[in-house]
């Protein structure tokens, strides 16, 4: 069974937070945790993924930072901000509300 990107496309800025609470990371790192974690049912479009990040670091809610190329080639990393932190708690608050709305009126 696969899932419907509609379902989840709300939520993208959320996973992506989610992603960075534990450490600094890019694009692709991210990409291939979301493919991992859901064992290949989703993964973030490139185009969608860049999009996110540039509209969560205009909001004040990620920095962005180049990494160094001696590790390898030069990344862009992403930070989350105490901002972000807020803004992906009060996120996961209103998804659990919703959840359980939905629950009790689809079961």
């Amino acid at each position: 069974m696969t899932i419907t990107s509609d379902i989840l496309r709300g939520h993208t800025d959320t996973i992506i937070l989610k992603c960075l609470l534990d450490e600094d990371s890019y694009g692709y790192k991210i990409n291939n945790f979301i493919k991992e974690k859901t064992n290949g049912l989703y993964e973030l479009k490139e185009a969608t993924l860049y999009s996110a990040f540039r509209r969560l670091e205009q909001q004040g809610y990620i920095k962005s930072y180049w990494g160094d190329e001696n590790t390898g080639a030069r990344r862009r990393y992403y930070k989350i901000t105490l901002e972000g932190r807020l803004y992906y708690k009060k996120n996961v608050e209103e998804w659990e509300m919703a959840k359980s709305i939905i629950d009790t009126l689809i079961k």
